[in-house]
């Protein structure tokens, strides 16, 4: 009994960690439960979820991941950008003045 509730701290621990990076939480208990101390340092070393690069759908305006195909919302095709997006605020001229500068 006493190793069910060690193995249900080390799922809960791995899916609370899953779920700041931006991942389920309930995939993460799950994997947390089944493999307690891998669980734990998968979560931890699984990449951030909130620090990936978005575009908005041209569609419908939804903000989408960069590698998504199709909007989850309007259902629309989303081709991979040729360029990187360039963030608000920032200027591309300002970006190749400082790629030339010695």
């Amino acid at each position: 009994m006493e190793a069910l509730v060690i193995v249900f701290f080390f799922g809960l621990s791995a899916a609370v960690i899953g779920k700041i990076k931006g991942s389920s939480f309930f995939l993460w208990l799950l994997i947390g439960f089944c493999l307690p101390g891998l669980g734990i340092i998968a979560a931890i070393v699984y990449r951030n979820d909130r620090d990936e690069r978005r575009r908005e759908c041209p569609e419908c305006g939804k903000v989408v991941k960069l590698h998504d195909q199709v909007c989850s919302r309007c259902g629309a095709d989303l081709f991979f950008p040729e360029t990187e997006p360039v963030p608000h605020g920032s200027s591309s001229q300002g970006t190749q003045e400082r790629l030339f500068e010695t």
